[in-house]
């Protein structure tokens, strides 16, 4: 896949496209994204997703508090492995915002990826004001020269539905159905950096995990069972999100102690996939209590993990 931002990129060949911002890229999407290739393959064409970053509600709500499954790297790397040809990530802007249905379809769909189909939900809605709807669409692909092909309202429903179950999902802390609906492991992408060593004086010893983008949503507050790719292997481990109650913390971090695994990965990039959620965060009476329930937490992670991989 290639995964371009500027949109003259394409050489003039012809595509066939679909316009969304796919946050997520879930079982429901993937449906969507698996038609698209299959068309572009059936009729020679090569398929496109043109997507929007920032997301369009960021830019013309600027109070808005979305957010959002993934990060715009999660999503490339997630579309990069289901085969798609190109990735258009176009910056979306209020000049952009104010293009009419007719200048998008003109300058954007025709002129720059040059498509010759365009696979759409029947509820789309684009153009200055969304005052545009699917059957502009097709009137202007009469116009211009390419067909239109409808998502059915079924399709449609299903992602919407999948999405607010995703995220719903994850505020409550069920990552088993969220990552059922996605398909994939629900994921947190970040830096790693130096704590207060807090976990290392008590035998359990952390990585703290800076997640940089503030629209990334962060799931329920608790423990966690996780795993992660590092240096092409896979380490298991355990995570807690929130604010260490029981040494007097305040603010929320992401801390992962992995088992077996005592290399040096500060400043590092990791992903850390969540598995299962083990317990709410709780505050206990003493530094000891909460050793002997961190005992208790990796038992319950190695007993999931060993059943996981047998």
């Amino acid at each position: 896949m290639k995964t371009k931002s500027n949109l003259n990129a394409l050489d003039n060949q012809e595509t066939v496209v679909t316009i969304g911002t796919f946050d997520g890229v879930h079982i429901g999407h993937q449906k969507i994204i698996k038609r698209l290739i299959k068309t572009g393959k059936l009729y020679g064409l090569k398929s496109v997703i043109l997507t929007f970053f920032p997301h369009p509600r960021m830019v013309l709500q600027k109070d808005s508090n979305i957010k959002l499954i993934n990060t715009i790297e999660e999503r490339h790397a997630i579309l990069n492995a289901l085969g798609l040809d190109y990735l258009l990530i176009k910056k979306f802007t209020h000049e952009f915002s104010r293009l009419s249905a007719e200048d998008f379809v003109k300058q954007i769909l025709v002129d720059k990826l040059n498509a010759k189909k365009v696979i759409i939900g029947y509820d789309h809605r684009f153009g200055r004001n969304r005052n545009a709807d699917i059957n502009d669409l097709k009137t202007f692909g009469e116009t211009y020269g390419f067909e239109v092909e409808e998502i059915s309202a079924q399709d449609i429903d299903d992602v919407s539905v999948s999405s607010t179950k995703i995220r719903t999902a994850l505020l409550e802390g069920d990552i088993v159905k969220a990552n059922a609906y996605l398909g994939y492991n629900f994921m947190l992408t970040g830096v790693v950096s130096k704590g207060k060593g807090l976990g290392r004086q008590i035998h359990y010893p952390t990585a703290n995990i800076q997640v940089e983008e503030n629209y990334k949503l962060i799931p329920k507050q608790g423990a966690y069972i996780v795993s992660s790719k590092i240096k092409d292997d896979v380490v298991y481990g355990m995570m807690n999100i929130g604010t260490n109650p029981t040494v007097n913390g305040s603010k929320q971090t992401i801390e992962v102690h992995f088992f077996d695994f005592d290399a040096n990965i500060y400043g590092e990039n990791i992903q850390i996939d969540l598995l299962q959620r083990i317990r709410d965060e709780e505050k206990f009476e003493s530094v000891e209590a909460l050793k002997k329930q961190l005992s208790l937490d990796k038992k319950t992670a190695l007993d999931f993990i060993s059943k996981q991989n047998a």
